[in-house]
């Protein structure tokens, strides 16, 4: 049986993408092909290298353009395309030619929170600001408008009173490494 190939792309320090590498290192079904990256000064990028997974920069009007994503993920034989942080809009083009098959996760319980502009430490100052009592994550398709993709998961945790806006980061991220691998896991036995 052939390995289905993953793309991850991520703009960050990585920490879901490194989760998702080490998860899939070892497995018979599954493989990341590449790490896509649109700072070449992303915390991301070394670790992934050090991993032994190619690193694949391109700059925000590659990404904008949308073609030569698809050109990329074609090239190298890509089934599935898993977003790990990764801050730009995904182009209509790189959407129509991998229908379903861009996977986000986002750190706030969709609809809520979703948007341009909402991601990371925004999403939980506004959860904070709206004195919410749970978060969470939501793992969803990618469609081409932001975070309003079909849901696949969503994982709870509370909002504490004495919440910083460390610790509810804390608590999401935590949320995220333990599930966002596995969803991905079995989204990939679908396809």
């Amino acid at each position: 049986m052939q390995k289905k190939r993953i793309a991850i792309f991520a703009s960050g320090n990585g920490t879901n993408a490194l989760n998702l590498i080490h998860f899939f290192k070892s497995s018979k079904e599954v493989e990341i092909g590449f790490v896509l990256v649109n700072r070449s000064d992303a915390g991301v990028v070394e670790k992934t290298r050090s991993e032994g997974i190619e690193v694949v920069v391109v700059s925000n009007e590659h990404v904008q353009a949308g073609g030569s994503l698809v050109v990329i993920c074609k090239e190298r034989a890509i089934d599935l395309i898993v977003l790990a942080g990764f801050l730009r809009k995904i182009p209509k083009q790189l959407i129509r030619n991998y229908p379903n098959k861009i996977v986000n996760i986002h750190p706030a319980l969709l609809p809520n929170y979703g948007g341009k502009g909402m991601y990371g430490d925004h999403v939980h100052q506004a959860v904070l600001a709206a004195g919410e009592s749970e978060s969470g994550i939501s793992i969803h398709l990618v469609n081409e408008h932001f975070d309003e993709g079909e849901l696949v998961a969503q994982f709870t945790c509370p909002v504490k009173i004495s919440d910083t806006l460390e610790s509810l980061r804390e608590r999401v991220q935590e949320l995220e490494h333990r599930h966002y691998a596995e969803v991905i896991n079995e989204i990939v036995k679908t396809i």
